[in-house]
């Protein structure tokens, strides 16, 4: 039985980079995006890369929980019924907004870079777990160095400044996914994060190069922190997903778990506020609090 992996936000960039590199190394892979044109075309080109094995769209908005809860089902219904066992799950959606919005009435940042994989994570681990030895893969940032660190709220005190807050919900998702492994350890599941480093993608196009986005002390220096952004976006999508790649298939990281993957796609030190237990349960009362496995 052949191996099956699913990527979200896999219709472009990394993600569908990586969709790539899944199906180079023999996965038969699924992608999730929103667009049924840009699914259409990541299912041509995966299928060229593996003829052997199957690709396939999956629409779905992963800015909407109600989304991700159907999307979930939709996977976990299809290997019910094919008996194909899903072996990776790589959360690679992510999102930066210059200006604060809501989902689902949560801050947009941290529901499209935390709750949505999280949600959807949680709700797969059945799967997961009936497909074990499994990978669930989930995309960090270097973001994470920026973020603020106190998860009494979704969001903190203070001006909304769009790159910090997306760092601080990556934060929360690697506090989470190594909480995560350490839950899981012993299960035939291995849970990785993955610092793709940075490249030109839809997410980074523009947005870096507005200075709100940043706090009022770093816009003092915004000609600087605006070439630091240029040069560290300015690589291609397929060199940053060479981590997930290497998270989801390298054989010498059979039966470890809790590892970052860094943008050399080689295992990293994590930052030490993403290790801290009180981080860790912060994160997880948020997140069962706005990100009921059953919907309300």
């Amino acid at each position: 039985m052949g191996k099956t992996a699913v990527v979200t936000a896999g219709t472009a960039g990394i993600g569908l980079e990586t969709a790539l590199g899944l199906a180079a190394a023999g996965f038969s892979v699924t992608v999730v995006g929103r667009s049924a044109e840009r699914g259409a075309r990541a299912v041509e080109r995966i299928g060229a890369v593996n003829p052997a094995g199957s690709a396939r769209f999956l629409p779905a908005d992963l800015g909407s929980l109600d989304g991700v809860r159907a999307l979930a089902d939709r996977i976990a219904g299809d290997h019910a019924a094919s008996g194909e066992p899903l072996a990776v799950l790589v959360n690679n959606v992510g999102a930066m907004f210059a200006d604060r919005q809501e989902l689902d009435g949560v801050e947009a940042s941290f529901v499209v870079n935390h709750l949505s994989p999280y949600l959807l994570t949680e709700l797969l681990l059945p799967t997961l777990t009936a497909g074990a030895p499994s990978r669930i893969v989930n995309v960090t940032s270097g973001a994470v160095g920026v973020a603020k660190r106190v998860f009494d709220a979704v969001e903190p005190p203070g001006g909304y400044y769009g790159f910090h807050w997306y760092g601080r919900a990556k934060l929360a998702n690697l506090a989470y996914t190594l909480d995560l492994a350490s839950r899981l350890d012993g299960s035939g599941v291995s849970v990785f994060a993955a610092d793709p480093g940075g490249a030109a993608t839809d997410m980074t196009n523009g947005t870096l190069s507005d200075p709100k986005i940043v706090s009022p002390a770093l816009r003092l220096l915004w000609p600087l922190v605006r070439r630091t952004f240029e040069r560290s976006t300015a690589g291609p999508a397929s060199e940053a997903a060479k981590s997930s790649i290497a998270a989801a298939t390298d054989e010498s990281l059979a039966g470890r778990t809790g590892i970052v993957i860094g943008a050399t796609a080689r295992p990293a030190t994590p930052l030490r506020a993403a290790t801290d237990p009180r981080v860790a349960d912060a994160v997880r009362r948020l997140s069962r609090q706005h990100a009921p496995l059953v919907a309300p």
